[in-house]
């Protein structure tokens, strides 16, 4: 039985101390998914060993933990992050852009219902859109455009975070780029990650950014446990020193396995409670 309150507020702010998070356990079909260039393909023992690990750090900073069982054939169904985004008053329920992973946004919502999550609007048909490419930074929330989603999901997003009190941004994405939130992620409330090679930098005017070298555009899909403190992947040693230079706490973890197949922490845990 989970002990999490979800009301009244769940995500007051996007970089807010993290409270509560769910998780999607991998499924043995993550083998079938084909890796990026160069990379081997993954292991499920492997990503299981890995997930336990990443819930075990969130634990260990006091996160609350809903880890689901995969009901789907997809191997991307344990990117989560694609699932929906969560604003203080209720989840948004995404549409996500591969058919094969449509049946997600209904089993979303009845997790949601049986934890009385409240529900703050969905992206309708023939409306498309994943969690993982939209990023919320401050007061403003970022929307990739690039091979996901299309204008009328983006549009219908735009809706709902104005009405939340939320600058919408577009940023162009690389057409190599899997998701807006594995190339750029927010450390603190006026800090972003980015992979400049994968992203129009132009879009972060105002903001601080931290700039990650080509090799390591996917060091910049971390998860933020709050200000100036997040998960990141250990391989990416370049990268974790860059952030440390910058005054970001950073806790190395291995999520090789979900790596090879564009899957970067960010979108392996979305963020149900923030402070």
């Amino acid at each position: 039985m989970t002990t999490i309150d979800f009301g009244p507020r769940l995500v007051g702010t996007p970089t807010g101390r993290l409270r509560a998070v769910m998780l999607m356990k991998p499924t043995a079909t993550l083998e079938n998914a084909r890796p990026l260039p160069g990379e081997p393909g993954a292991v499920y023992a492997r990503a299981l060993e890995q997930h336990e690990i990443l819930r075990k750090t969130l634990a260990y900073f006091g996160v609350e933990t809903i880890v689901l069982e995969p009901r789907g054939e997809d191997p991307y169904e344990t990117a989560i992050g694609d699932a929906a985004v969560v604003f203080e008053d209720g989840a948004l329920v995404m549409r996500p852009s591969a058919m094969s992973r449509r049946a997600e946004a209904d089993r979303f919502e009845s997790e949601c219902s049986r934890l009385d999550i409240p529900i703050a609007g969905t992206i309708a048909a023939p409306g498309l859109l994943d969690g993982g490419d939209v990023l919320l930074v401050g007061h403003t929330a970022f929307l990739g455009v690039g091979t996901r989603g299309n204008a009328i999901g983006r549009s219908g997003f735009t809706s709902v975070a104005r009405a939340h009190g939320f600058d919408v941004v577009e940023v162009a994405l690389a057409a190599d780029a899997p998701s807006l939130r594995s190339v750029a992620s927010a450390l603190a409330r006026d800090t972003v990650l980015i992979a400049p090679e994968k992203v129009d930098a132009r879009a972060f005017a105002g903001f601080r950014t931290i700039e990650l070298d080509l090799g390591e555009e996917r060091a910049a899909g971390v998860i933020c446990l709050g200000e100036h403190h997040v998960i990141a992947d250990v391989r990416y040693r370049t990268a974790l020193a860059r952030m440390r230079k910058a005054g970001i706490v950073v806790e190395g973890i291995d999520v090789y396995d979900f790596e090879k197949v564009g899957v970067t922490p960010s979108l392996l845990a979305l963020a149900l409670k923030r402070d």
